[in-house]
């Protein structure tokens, strides 16, 4: 009985891999330079605020945002206040500023890569074809799969966790900047057109500003699976945060695993709160 040849597509990856290690290892550099020294102006700018006065300005901000006349910007004001003081209290304010210095390094990243990704796919039926199954890849493939290629190009440390978490978040951004210009009215874009305006001056001041919602949306989507990578990410040499979930793992310490995750999730509950605030007044 003739057996079935196995297609070897693992090696074929990792044949792939060493290829680009090989062959474009300065321009590896280059990307790994630039990335660690926007983490460091990023940490170095956070931790120049001093706590005392940070914590307060995460309170006004959320006043500002959410709208001092609402009872619920008085609550998340509140709650940062609170939840901020505990992770300060617990000493973990050092690991938190890495994680949000990771966590916005990653979002830039993001931002710079998924807009205009996002614009093309809603301009193009066959970039959006293109991209369809490349993001279902991306958003299915499990999240320890990103660390072993980022740790081959990039080593240990941040950088090779900032580009596994810039990957992994990736695709909502894309797919609802993308879906909030599709869903521009076709009315206002054919009322635009006949005024004489330019496929720019449509994108920059029609579609754009009409679709912010949505791209807020997706912006928020992508910065809740940048956090939700955060301990994965350690595992890498990420450090932050997830470190602290980490090393109560491996030394099976319930306590010291509950006050890192609790902290990640006081983070993550306030930017989750700003920026649906930033999206929902652009819609009102």
């Amino acid at each position: 009985m003739t057996s079935i040849p196995t297609i070897p597509l693992g090696h074929w990856v990792s044949h792939g891999v060493d290829y680009l290690t090989a062959h474009y290892g300065a321009s590896l550099n280059a990307v790994s330079h630039f990335i660690h020294s926007l983490i460091s102006l990023l940490e170095h700018g956070l931790r120049a605020v001093p706590v005392p006065i940070f914590i307060p300005l995460v309170a006004v901000l959320s006043l500002l945002a959410l709208g001092w006349q609402r009872p619920r910007a008085w609550g998340l004001a509140l709650f940062s206040l609170l939840g901020l003081g505990l992770v300060w209290d617990l000493h973990l304010w050092h690991a938190l500023i890495q994680t949000l210095a990771l966590v916005l390094a990653a979002e830039l990243l993001i931002l710079i890569v998924g807009i205009p990704l996002g614009i093309f796919a809603a301009q193009s039926h066959l970039a959006e074809k293109i991209l369809r199954p490349i993001l279902d890849v991306m958003q299915t493939m499990p999240a320890f799969v990103y660390l072993v290629p980022a740790v081959i190009f990039f080593g240990l440390g941040l950088v090779p966790g900032v580009i596994a978490t810039t990957i992994f978040a990736l695709p909502p951004l894309v797919r609802l900047t993308a879906l909030g210009i599709r869903q521009v009215p076709a009315e206002l874009v054919e009322a635009t057109e006949s005024f004489g305006a330019t496929w720019w001056q449509l994108l920059w001041k029609v579609q754009m500003p009409t679709a912010l919602p949505s791209i807020m949306a997706g912006v928020n989507q992508s910065i809740m699976l940048g956090l939700s990578m955060v301990v994965i990410a350690s595992m890498i040499g990420a450090g932050g945060l997830g470190n602290e979930v980490l090393q109560g793992i491996t030394q099976l310490d319930v306590g010291k695993s509950f006050v890192g995750g609790i902290s990640v999730v006081i983070l993550a509950i306030i930017i989750d709160r700003l920026t649906q605030a930033f999206g929902q007044q652009r819609k009102e």
